[in-house]
């Protein structure tokens, strides 16, 4: 085991909402994106963070593997942003393969890819992909980049054959527009290796976080999403 040390935020050992069944859930610390909506907004400083090694969490994770596997849950690296520490989810899923555990990342997509983005995804076995928006300009304006990354990010997914879920969050008035939703459809028409499409209405439980930090939350004024918003988008995209 190549034992390297990670910036890790926290750790959720009965997740079961980010994968399927009960997942030991890695919330790694850092991100780069500057999403308005962010309700993890601790989680963006790159300098700190738990420094935990990959056998200190795979001690950790191994006390839990009965339920773990009975479930057919996994290990799921999240964040923040988990392609930022390549080199020790590298590490850290190889072991977890070998061991036996389903893996799945949940990621932006935002990066090139890389040699060594490509090994991270050689040893993942579902990606849970967040589309932040369709729309180009609005990706920008939202999150403060393009999406063409994530776009491409998405289609070596689905040449590659490797297993994902689309992930997008509702947010009224910003990213439901019929046409942008449309879209989104269309695009993932494209993509082969899309198993579930997850609509997450946008809520502002995150706000604290935010003014404990001292910072302007981006959205004030915005209305959480409700039922009506999911299923109306849920009827454009054909999930219903």
């Amino acid at each position: 085991m190549e034992d390297i040390t990670g910036r890790i935020h926290s750790i959720e050992t009965f997740g079961t909402v980010d994968g399927p069944g009960i997942r030991f859930v890695i919330f790694f610390q850092g991100c780069a994106l500057k999403c308005k909506y962010c309700h993890n907004r601790d989680t963006w400083d790159t300098t700190i963070g738990n420094h935990i090694s990959v056998s200190e969490l795979i001690n950790r994770i191994k006390k839990y593997e009965q339920y773990i596997k009975l479930s057919n849950g996994g290990i799921t690296a999240t964040g923040g942003e988990p392609l930022l520490q390549p080199k020790f989810l590298i590490a850290l899923f190889k072991e977890l393969k070998e061991l036996g555990f389903h893996t799945a990342l949940d990621t932006s997509g935002m990066f090139p890819l890389t040699d060594e983005i490509k090994q991270v995804l050689s040893v993942t076995d579902l990606v849970l992909l967040d589309i932040k928006h369709i729309n180009d300009e609005k990706c920008k304006d939202l999150v403060g980049f393009s999406n063409k990354l994530e776009l491409e990010f998405a289609k070596y997914l689905s040449d590659n054959n490797i297993p994902m879920w689309i992930r997008q969050v509702i947010i009224p008035g910003i990213t439901d527009d019929e046409q942008d939703l449309i879209d989104l459809k269309n695009f993932i028409k494209t993509l082969k290796t899309v198993e579930k499409i997850e609509l997450h209405p946008y809520h502002n439980m995150g706000v604290f976080k935010w003014e404990n930090l001292g910072l302007e939350y981006p959205l004030k004024g915005i209305r959480p999403a409700n039922d009506e918003d999911i299923q109306r988008a849920k009827k454009i995209l054909g999930i219903e």
